[in-house]
């Protein structure tokens, strides 16, 4: 009997080790620009004029944002397989500096529980109906425009974000940390094409490097974007590819660490006075290497309403230019 009860615990032990339960964290890899930037992720640096700001409203839907191969490779485990969010940002100009906030609800958040390893994971449940007033990691950021003019061909930036915890980990909506991201911004326009691309740092207390898929640590951000300039329907229209990406320093463009995803964007801009526009976008990607939180395939649409209040330092204003 004694040999039988050791025998029960020892078999016991991996078992256990087993169903270690992995916590979640802030999964989303799309870290949208400040209304009025111009681009999804990329931010144009067109900053100029007097007092001015912008709000957006989006809707965005990612699949398979979090699939993990189980041991074998043959199959993978979709943990977070469904991921919609809804949000609305607000920002204020003067000059070459922009204030903004990006509040973003989950609309739909779900997928699959299992065990991959020693691991178990559970699937997120987020919806409107059983978590109504959920609102995901908040950003507050202050971007500036250094160098070059408005419409010129180069023009250097920066951007500082501070990123405050909101939400569940279960529901992969967040570290549970406060978080910071800082970034080397550069644009410009060279006739009827238009770029922008940045390089900057995100650092990311959390590290559950055990955990297959998690996050492991601080993260070396990068992203480029360009596209053609032409005029539609008594307004501007802008389409172009835009390539983002993360990958973790402590383990520098790793196949599992790094996610790399493109997006084709469209911008469609119409005056709605001699101060103010709307601009309607809409991008549609897939993940290039779509791991570490980088969907399979991605969706997105959004308003913005942007103005000025004050004219700018030259008289001109906002839908002058």
């Amino acid at each position: 009997m004694a040999f039988a009860i050791i025998a029960l615990g020892l078999s016991g032990t991996p078992a256990a080790r087993a169903q270690q339960q992995a916590q979640g964290f802030a999964l989303e890899r799309f870290t949208p620009a400040a209304p009025g930037a111009g681009w999804f992720v990329m931010d144009d640096l067109t900053l100029h004029g007097g007092l001015g700001g912008a709000i957006s409203l989006s809707l965005g839907y990612s699949h398979n944002p979090l699939s993990l191969t189980l041991p074998g490779g043959a199959q993978s485990l979709a943990v977070v397989q469904h991921e919609t969010s809804a949000s609305i940002a607000m920002a204020v100009t003067y000059d070459r500096f922009r204030l903004h906030a990006i509040f973003t609800s989950p609309v739909y958040v779900a997928g699959q529980g299992g065990a991959v390893g020693d691991w178990q994971f559970t699937s997120p449940k987020a919806n409107l109906e059983q978590t109504p007033d959920t609102i995901s990691d908040v950003q507050l950021g202050l971007d500036a425009r250094l160098y070059g003019e408005p419409d010129g061909p180069v023009r250097l930036g920066g951007g500082a974000q501070l990123i405050v915890p909101s939400g569940a980990r279960a529901d992969y909506l967040t570290d549970g940390t406060y978080r910071a991201a800082g970034r080397f911004l550069f644009a410009g326009d060279l006739g009827q094409f238009s770029y922008a691309g940045h390089a900057g740092v995100h650092l990311r207390p959390l590290d559950d490097s055990p955990v297959p898929g998690s996050p492991r640590g601080s993260e070396l951000l990068f992203g480029l974007a360009g596209g053609a300039k032409l005029t539609l329907l008594g307004g501007s229209f802008l389409l172009g590819p835009e390539l983002f990406g993360a990958t973790a320093l402590r383990s520098f463009f790793g196949g599992e660490t790094t996610a790399l995803e493109a997006l084709l964007a469209a911008r469609f801009e119409q005056a709605t006075s001699a101060a103010g526009a709307v601009r309607i976008k809409l991008g549609f990607g897939a993940g290039l290497h779509p791991r570490f939180g980088a969907p399979e395939w991605r969706a997105i649409v959004a308003i913005e309403l942007v103005g000025q209040l004050q004219a700018s330092r030259d008289g001109g204003t906002a839908a002058n230019r």
